[in-house]
């Protein structure tokens, strides 16, 4: 999914439902999850904090087949917070 449709879906549902409506992220359709999300992370944030990073053995690095990988924004799981529905995954929009 690129921003600019997550950011159109997103204020799709702010005027529906306003400011309150908390945002989770489902997990593993077959064993549905639902998480809060702690952050946002995104490629160059990444790579800024791993310049100088002493720990260097300790990452996954991102393949080299990935040719957008310095464009990609990062939803970053929380806590389990519940299980979750298959039916996310029938009723979700651009997926």
């Amino acid at each position: 999914m690129k921003l600019g449709t997550l950011i159109e879906i997103l204020n799709e549902y702010q005027e529906t439902h306003g400011d309150n409506i908390e945002v989770r992220l489902m997990t593993q359709q077959n064993w549905p999850f639902e998480n809060s999300i702690c952050g946002i992370a995104s490629s160059q944030d990444i790579a800024e904090a791993r310049d100088g990073d002493e720990n260097e053995d300790d990452r996954t690095e991102p393949d080299d087949d990935d040719e957008q990988k310095d464009a990609v924004i990062y939803l970053v799981e929380g806590r389990q917070i519940c299980y979750g529905d298959k039916t996310a995954w029938d009723v979700a929009r651009d997926c």
